[in-house]
Formats: C-alpha cells, structure tokens, sequence
C-alpha cells in the first residue's frame, strides 16, 4: 500500500534522523542528545500567525454593502484635536492640519459617499454667522459628520441650534461650554439620528481638569438612494 504524501514525508524525515544518529554513534557522538534535538526541532517549529481582521475605519465587523464606515473622536481637552474617518479615510485630524477650536464639520454626498468639505467653526471667540451659512444651504441628503473640540457651544444661538436639529440631533439644545460632542446628521432626515453622544463639563465627573473625557463612536450609514428627476 502506497503510503499518502505527507505519511510519506514524515517517513523519510525519520529515516534520514535515524541514519544521522546511527552515523553520528559510529563517529563517537552522543546519540541520546541528539536524539532529543532531531525530534525538539519537529516540534517546535512555529506555527504561522493569525492576525486579527482590521475592518474600515477600525470597526470591529464590516458594514453591509451601501453602506459607509464611520468613526468619530472628539477632541481631548484643548489638547488633541478630534478625527474624523469614513470608509478608512481621515477626512478631519491634528496629522492633516484642518482641525481647529469649536465644532469640526464635514459634508459627505449621501448618495455616493464623496467628500463635499471640512471645515472647524470657533465656538468661543468665532463668529455664529460663519456657521449659518455653512449650514443653511445644505443640499437634501447630505451627511453631516461634527466632532467637538474645546469648546462647542458658547457662540450657539437659537437658529443653529435649530438647524442641527433639523439634521437629527436631539442634544444640541442641551449643548454647553466645554460639553465633548459627537454627531451624524443628514439633510432632510426624518427622524432623529441614532448617531449623536454628549459627555456634559461637570467638575465632580470631568477626565481632564476643566474638560470631560473624548467621546468615540462609529458605525455604519447606508447610502441614499439616487433622486428621482
């Protein structure tokens, strides 16, 4: 009976060990030693590593198809700027130098996933009007992507605080000096965005001194469906 390939292997690898430690007997060696190193070398070859799947974005499963990775960080204090990444491309960060105090924006085509624009708008000593415009005209279907950093609230009023809401988020009201927020909207949503986290600046519970802890979130967004003409 033929023996099968890998018995076959294993066979000639001990006739060849045999005969190495019949040779090395003759010659004076001390067979038991290497008796023990010829099958430790079997043994302790290494087996081949398994590294762990890396999704988009660093998500722990992928996302359906038509459908966009996401990950939002807020920034941490008024130390490190927030990040924002979708389909495993850092659209917002301190490394791409287009990061700044305040609310970090970017618009993302909700049909085809394209990057529209970034921009930060400073909550503290900024002007609210460069906002408003920012967000008035937004198209229907567009996605709105905002990390916090520093200070994302002082310089709200009423009317962007309406139009976030507009975009789905139900803690802009809320939204407070040195509040970490994270928030997907979208133009024209129907209901309110499952997307949306606030840490509140409170001294008994704040991370750092004067802040609270960053705020991560990701997820995954299903894309648009084509407008009708």
């Amino acid at each position: 009976m033929r023996l099968a390939g890998p018995m076959r292997a294993v066979a000639v690898l001990l006739l060849l060990g045999l005969t190495w430690v019949l040779a090395s007997s003759i010659l004076g060696g001390d067979s038991s030693s290497l008796v023990k190193h010829f099958f430790s070398g079997l043994l302790s070859c290494p087996l081949p590593e398994t590294k762990p799947r890396r999704y988009k974005c660093g998500l722990s499963a992928p996302c359906p198809q038509k459908h966009l990775a996401f990950r939002l960080v807020s920034g941490a204090a008024n130390v490190i700027g927030p990040k924002i990444c979708l389909e495993d491309k850092i659209l917002v960060s301190s490394v791409k130098n287009n990061v700044g105090r305040g609310l970090n924006i970017a618009l993302v085509n909700g049909v085809s996933g394209e990057l529209l624009d970034t921009k930060s708008f400073d909550m503290w000593a900024g002007d609210v009007t460069d906002l408003l415009k920012y967000l008035r005209p937004l198209h229907e279907g567009t996605l709105v992507f905002v990390a916090s950093f520093d200070d994302p609230a002082t310089k709200l009023n009423d009317e962007a605080r309406r139009l976030f809401e507009e975009l789905g988020s139900t803690v802009v009201k809320d939204l407070t000096f040195r509040d970490s927020w994270v928030f997907v909207g979208a133009k024209g949503i129907e209901n309110k965005s499952p997307f949306e986290q606030r840490m509140k600046n409170s001294k008994s519970s704040n991370k750092y001194e004067g802040w609270p802890e960053s705020l991560e979130m990701d997820g995954c967004i299903p894309l648009r469906a084509p407008l009708e003409n």
